[in-house]
């Protein structure tokens, strides 16, 4: 039996929710990936673990406030905690590849395409394995070219993201990227969901039990404190904030050698003329 599917149980709240907390993942993680090159090759493997972890959270968070939204008319939803928290590990893992692979390669050719697409996977990969979390008294099934418009959106909103994260611009030029990248990720969760039909078992019954937003606003503490603590460390960076005018290390900046040459300076000879016992006058000369 079909099931009736909601995912807008609440109305535009949960949306709206879920596409601040992508759009705040992202920002942090664009201005870590941008302080990662800015950096010593020493700290740059922090900065970018920082960042990775930002992104997975925001889109792991974004994604299951999306959800408190979501029920079955027919049958009560609730979630398995060991493939939640999956989904999760999964995300920071593959958006750490790619993240890893743009902050030592660069943002351009292979790496970009390389990083970007191993990222979107990690968000897709991300969705669809929260989705297999769930239970209920049914089977979930997916339309596969919809599923596959969905992967597109992805990639294609990581290697945006990850590209404007390359080019070491100021605070305003991330906001914009954040916001576009809130608005892909948002809109690749519900791509995904327009492709779930859900199928019955047996006869239908009243949903019983706790809301989806009663089971899962526990599980989201851990992420949201992270993001909190992430969002502190990149405010209290004066270089993520108050953007320069060049934001590019000197090595990179044309007509900047990468260590100034100080010029040599040459040391006056002596002058063998000058009599020290008469100040100003020549000593006698010989001839």
């Amino acid at each position: 039996m079909q099931g009736t599917v909601d995912g807008f149980t609440y109305g535009l709240v949960t949306p709206l929710v879920a596409y601040l907390m992508a759009c705040l993942g992202g920002a942090l993680g664009l201005r870590c990936t941008t302080r990662s090159m800015l950096v010593a090759r020493s700290w740059r493997a922090g900065w970018l673990a920082l960042g990775s972890a930002a992104i997975g959270s925001g889109i792991w968070t974004m994604h299951f406030i999306a959800m408190m939204g979501f029920t079955v008319k027919e049958a009560p939803v609730h979630y398995d905690k060991p493939t939640t928290f999956a989904s999760l590990g999964v995300a920071i893992v593959m958006v750490g590849v790619g993240i890893f692979i743009v902050g030592y390669r660069g943002a351009t050719g292979t790496a970009l395409f390389t990083g970007g697409t191993l990222t979107g996977l990690g968000v897709a990969s991300m969705h669809y394995l929260g989705m297999a979390g769930m239970r209920l008294n049914g089977k979930l099934e997916y339309n596969t070219l919809t599923v596959s418009a969905s992967v597109v959106i992805a990639v294609a909103a990581a290697t945006t993201a990850l590209w404007a994260a390359g080019q070491v611009r100021g605070f305003l030029w991330s906001v914009g990227a954040s916001l576009v990248m809130g608005l892909a990720v948002s809109g690749m969760h519900y791509t995904g969901m327009a492709a779930l039909s859900v199928h019955l078992h047996g006869s239908t019954s009243t949903p019983g039990g706790d809301s989806p937003a009663a089971l899962l606003a526990p599980m989201m503490i851990g992420p949201l404190v992270f993001l909190c603590l992430a969002g502190v460390v990149v405010m209290f960076d004066p270089m993520m904030v108050m953007g320069k005018p060049d934001w590019r290390p000197a090595e990179k900046r044309p007509g900047i050698p990468a260590h100034p040459v100080v010029p040599h300076t040459r040391r006056p000879s002596p002058r063998p003329w000058r009599n020290r016992g008469h100040r100003g006058s020549r000593a006698p000369q010989s001839w």
